[in-house]
């Protein structure tokens, strides 16, 4: 009896056992479909995110070829998007990573449409202010240029107000002024009772242009060809400009009113016409003209 249970027993353990390997057999197998079939999926997440970097690429150079007023910041864009699409190829596909560069591409396109908007708005603005330049460049050819330099700085007038950010002003009228014991100021049309030069005029708004402080200098020319006022010289980086006045204002992007009071010595308030250059730093915005009597 002993030995026929102990055969007994020993063939339920084996049937137990065969049983059991068959079962983990069974979830092996299994799970190894499902961790080939997860890897498939990764693989073609990886796939499809590298497809996408790659179209993001594409649009950027599409883009980078049609705006040179945007050039450095599409460049840049590109530039990280190009670092990404070498990780992702580099690296291999996982969970965590998918989910890093998906993230990461969201992040990229929802940059893409805010630079590519901008480079839109940009690319408005500059024909407008193109159509603008056409309309005042028969004005702009009567100015009096002083040297070579200022002739420099207004060529390279049209390509600044091109790009959108420059400052650019209205309405510029400039008189003959007295100013009274009371400080009060007057007009004066006469030469032989002007004593100061005023010249107002207002910034236009300009969302594109950057807030904070903004150096205005002015040139007041006689019509003996001779620059009052100031007679001071500042330098730019391959400029130099001299002003008869200056001012100092604080621009928030909204039209701003301002006016310069320029100084005169004796005899430079003589009859005839004046001519007026208004700079934004060594850039000129505005010109005018007035008559002394």
């Amino acid at each position: 009896m002993t030995t026929q249970n102990n055969n007994l027993t020993l063939k339920i353990l084996i049937g137990v056992l065969a049983a059991l390997l068959l079962i983990l057999g069974i979830f092996t197998y299994k799970f190894y479909n499902e961790e080939k079939q997860n890897k498939a999926i990764l693989q073609q997440e990886k796939d499809l995110i590298e497809s996408e970097l790659g179209e993001l690429i594409t649009k950027y150079d599409n883009a980078i070829a049609l705006n040179e007023v945007m050039d450095d910041h599409l460049l840049k864009a590109k530039e990280r998007i190009v670092v990404l699409l070498d990780s992702v190829k580099d690296n291999d596909a996982n969970l965590a990573l998918i989910s890093r560069y998906r993230r990461e591409v969201g992040k990229l396109k929802k940059e893409r449409d805010r630079l590519f908007k901008l480079a839109d708005s940009l690319t408005t603005a500059n024909t407008q202010l193109t159509t603008d330049l056409d309309s005042t460049s028969t004005a702009l050819n009567q100015t009096i240029i002083l040297s070579d330099s200022l002739q420099t700085q207004n060529s390279k007038l049209a390509d600044i107000v091109e790009r959108g950010s420059a400052l650019t002003a209205s309405n510029i009228k400039a008189e003959g002024v007295r100013v009274r014991n009371s400080g009060k100021i007057s007009g004066s049309t006469k030469a032989s009772r002007a004593e100061k030069v005023r010249v107002c005029f207002t910034l236009s708004p300009n969302k594109l242009t950057e807030k904070g402080d903004k150096d205005l200098f002015v040139q007041v020319i006689n019509p003996e060809n001779n620059l009052i006022g100031d007679k001071i010289s500042v330098n730019f980086d391959d400029a130099v400009l001299t002003y008869s006045g200056r001012n100092k204002v604080f621009y928030e992007n909204e039209a701003l009113d301002v006016c310069v009071l320029v100084d005169a010595a004796e005899g430079e308030l003589v009859k005839g016409n004046y001519v007026v250059n208004l700079f934004s730093g060594p850039k000129m915005i505005s010109n005018t003209q007035f008559e002394l009597r």
